[in-house]
């Protein structure tokens, strides 16, 4: 088992670099496997999304779709993009962002396979985080049943010694917020606020330069909310009992010391206990990388509607958000125009912004958009069999 004092070797080091290049396919299931009606609700219950098109079987039938699909961010409970291959014996890894292209809508009945390619191992010698840290690069494909790529995303982690980011505790000091009732009356009205196109379909010729896409909140973040995101987009460690200890045993560099308690688990219980993040150097328990790229997708889809399809996404990890914090996901029209393939597309900034005003994960995105004039649905042909 590990304990807060391993340190990066140059073995470790060269074993990382070594995959490089080298592709694989996991051993066993990440989490889901298919998009069914209960892995999809569950996923979208896990982010908060109210979108009837994920949740509603008939409204879900009248769309072009025909049945229940699922939102492009539910591939994350398929496999976590995050640059895990990686990953070193006892380092932490932060998830810091990702490079999303979809090509094909998910659907009611898929089934997926995944690759994963190490791309690129940077190191930076003096990070204010902890020192001595690495950025370790992944690309994932995303095959359904009948071997179509469905998506490609690349992942990065930022790689650390924990006690190295322990005692540089770059992120100790984020002050634990505090809400007055007035404050909680207006993120209320907030959740009142949220838009979903759905149905109405959003012409690109209506689309004007630097328009809003409103926004969606997330938060005061809670243990309730974190859990919730686990029991739709899952985890890579979160095992019961004998089956964990049996990963244990293929794993034993997996376990997390905590100083505080003594006790040595897995490195995820960051996210739900304050002693462990605080190992780390983050002032507490905070929410996971996906979970947040995850709510990046919510307004995008929220926006596009049922008929547009949303062709790339970006966002970088930027800042910790901590239990507590309230995030605003908001987005806006960059430009419009016509690709290399004749399709309406159109590009977006889109952010998340806490409630001190910091930009905790920038972003950016492109979507496809029916047109009213050429008489264009993106959907029909990406549908088509």
């Amino acid at each position: 088992m590990t304990t807060k004092h391993a340190v990066i070797t140059p073995e470790m080091v060269a074993r990382s670099r070594s995959r490089i290049g080298q592709s694989f396919a996991p051993t066993e299931p990440y989490f889901n496997v298919g998009a069914t009606k209960d892995t999809v609700r569950h996923f979208v219950n896990g982010i908060g999304d109210r979108n009837p098109l994920y949740r509603n079987v008939e409204y879900a039938r009248k769309s072009r779709y025909g049945c229940i699909p699922a939102p492009p961010c539910f591939l994350y409970s398929v496999y976590w993009p995050c640059g895990m291959g990686a990953l070193m014996p006892g380092m932490h890894g932060w998830h810091s962002g990702n490079e999303w292209t979809w090509y094909r809508p998910i659907l009611e009945g898929d089934e997926f396979t995944v690759t994963v390619a190490m791309t690129n191992l940077v190191e930076k010698p003096n990070s204010r985080m902890a020192g001595r840290t690495f950025l370790g690069f992944d690309e994932t494909v995303y095959r359904n049943q009948r071997g179509e790529v469905v998506a490609k995303a690349v992942g990065w982690s930022t790689i650390a010694e924990r006690a190295a980011a322990g005692e540089k505790g770059k992120y100790r000091d984020i002050a634990k917020a505090t809400y007055t009732p007035e404050h909680m009356k207006k993120i209320n009205e907030d959740y009142d606020k949220e838009v979903i196109r759905g149905a109405e379909p959003r012409f690109w010729e209506d689309v004007q330069a630097d328009e809003s896409m409103g926004f969606v909140i997330k938060g005061p973040l809670s243990l309730r909310d974190i859990n919730a995101w686990l029991m739709g987009g899952g985890s890579p460690y979160m095992k019961a009992h004998g089956i964990f200890m049996d990963y244990q045993k293929r794993h034993p560099a997996v376990g997390m010391y905590d100083s505080t308690t003594g006790q040595v688990d897995v490195p995820e219980l960051v996210h739900m206990e304050e002693s462990r993040a605080q190992e780390i150097g983050v002032a507490g328990a905070y929410d996971y990388g996906c979970q947040r790229m995850s709510w990046l997708g919510h307004i995008l889809t929220n926006w596009a509607g049922d008929d547009g399809f949303v062709k790339k996404m970006y966002g970088e990890l930027r800042r910790f958000n901590v239990v507590g914090d309230t995030t605003w996901i908001k987005g806006q029209v960059v430009k419009k125009y016509l690709d290399e393939n004749d399709e309406p597309c159109v590009d977006v900034d889109c952010w998340g912004e806490n409630q001190r005003g910091e930009t905790t994960m920038p972003g950016h995105a492109t979507i496809i958009l029916p047109s009213r004039d050429k008489n264009y649905w993106p959907l029909d042909s990406r549908l088509a069999r």
